[in-house]
């Protein structure tokens, strides 16, 4: 699956406005300041996720310069295990939106995946090379392990690019959702039409 531009741009999801992050600062707020990467992770264990954010830290600095900042919306109820994984990729400061009860995910149309989704034949091949190979070991599972991951782009109150996983192993398209800032998304392909985001009227 690759990220593509918000077809008709939505709105952000009303959730949005009601998600704080450790700062006190909404979703819809960052959204107002600048072009904000949007990253939701599965359960905090996930092998997935924790590569997922190794290159979230290490295209911080090209998000930066490009005027994009990095958020994170996970399943915790409590802050503190997820502020000590975020330690150690460097991103403990990023704003991070706890969202156990899953509203969040939601309403930005990520589904919860069957066994399928996240124990196919590819997840177990991707498991393998990201832990073994990558070395991304697997913490202890906590929260909705059927939770399927994501990641937008959103900007002064709109959605500019989504990306939704269809298995646990999929792979943020960064490169592409970062362009979405610049408007050089791909185009929704013939017959794509983006899940509803329950957005604002």
């Amino acid at each position: 699956m690759t990220a593509r531009p918000a077809s008709s741009v939505p709105h952000l999801p009303r959730e949005a406005a009601r998600a704080v992050d450790q700062f006190g600062t909404s979703l819809t707020d960052l959204s107002r300041t600048s072009p904000v990467l949007v990253l939701f992770l599965r359960h905090t264990g996930c092998t997935f996720c924790r590569e997922a954010l190794a290159e979230l830290a290490s295209r911080r600095e090209a998000l930066t310069e490009a005027g994009i900042v990095p958020a994170i919306v996970h399943l915790q109820t409590a802050d503190e295990p997820v502020r000590e994984l975020l330690e150690r990729y460097g991103l403990a400061d990023v704003s991070r939106f706890g969202d156990p009860q899953q509203a969040l995910y939601a309403a930005f149309g990520l589904a919860r995946g069957g066994l399928g989704n996240i124990l196919g034949p590819k997840v177990w091949w991707r498991g393998f090379e990201t832990t073994v190979l990558r070395g991304h070991l697997p913490g202890k599972p906590s929260g909705d392990i059927r939770q399927l991951p994501g990641a937008f782009l959103v900007h002064d109150g709109q959605i500019l690019g989504e990306f939704r996983a269809e298995t646990s192993a999929d792979e943020v398209p960064w490169d592409e959702l970062s362009s979405c800032s610049t408007g050089l998304c791909r185009p929704p392909s013939a017959g794509e039409t983006p899940p509803a985001t329950g957005a604002e009227p």
